[in-house]
């Protein structure tokens, strides 16, 4: 994924009430930008850091800025905006490079699906064909890294857990489940549940996966550029 226009750099200021943050711009401007993020953003949010920004040509919006990158250490970035994961995703499996997910003949987003009113962040199918069922991918952001290690959630989440419920369903019903972790960063060796953020969570992963749930993660490199899949990591559960 290419950022449309160039993005703008600048100095994180603060992260406040979830979904804004003030940052001072390369000419000594500053700004309140939107976060789209509804995590803790932990080891991403710290005062000082270089930021970057994309401008909305939507004149209705109050905060036309919105903050994707952050530099978490020299020479890494991570994607921070949550809202452009489902797209990564997308794109690398219509490219053909996620393997596992690579022959299907069509991908469709936000699908309604399960019995808890739950939407599908992807479906891939054969278009209508009955030769195989479908696959419901589900999409978690992974920004938490810790020793090398990508860890997720980063804050309770109650909706992730009932989705991973959703997903047991599907493969109760004789469909392929997806759990699949978009690392936005390039310096993890591998995904674990972070049991010491969510411990529902991270149980009802370990039955999610023991049922025939599925789970992928690929770390992605990410630049002012440009945001591009890189390679798969392991998902360690133990």
């Amino acid at each position: 994924m290419k950022f449309e226009q160039p993005l703008i750099e600048g100095r994180l200021i603060r992260r406040y009430k979830r979904f804004l943050a003030d940052i001072e711009l390369l000419s000594g401007e500053q700004v309140t930008a939107h976060t789209a993020n509804t995590g803790a953003m932990s080891g991403c949010s710290d005062p000082g850091s270089r930021v970057w920004l994309s401008r909305s040509e939507n004149t209705k919006r109050k905060y036309p800025l919105t903050w994707e990158l952050i530099e978490v250490a020299p020479g890494v970035s991570c994607g921070i905006n949550t809202m452009l994961s489902n797209k990564l995703v997308r794109e690398a499996i219509e490219s053909g490079f996620v393997e596992e997910l690579g022959d299907y003949s069509r991908v469709r987003a936000e699908v309604s699906y399960g019995k808890e009113n739950s939407r599908i962040d992807l479906l891939l199918d054969d278009g209508g064909s009955d030769n195989r069922p479908p696959c419901y991918v589900e999409v978690k952001n992974v920004t938490l890294v810790q020793n090398g290690v990508g860890l997720f959630p980063d804050a309770v989440t109650s909706r992730g857990t009932k989705h991973l419920r959703e997903l047991m369903t599907v493969v109760e019903q004789g469909s392929r489940a997806i759990i699949f972790f978009c690392v936005q960063r390039n310096d993890c060796i591998e995904v674990r549940p972070a049991d010491h953020i969510d411990e529902d969570y991270a149980h009802t992963l370990r039955e999610a996966l023991a049922s025939g749930v599925e789970a992928l993660a690929y770390t992605f490199n990410v630049s002012p550029m440009e945001i591009v899949p890189a390679s798969r990591l392991p998902v360690n559960s133990d």
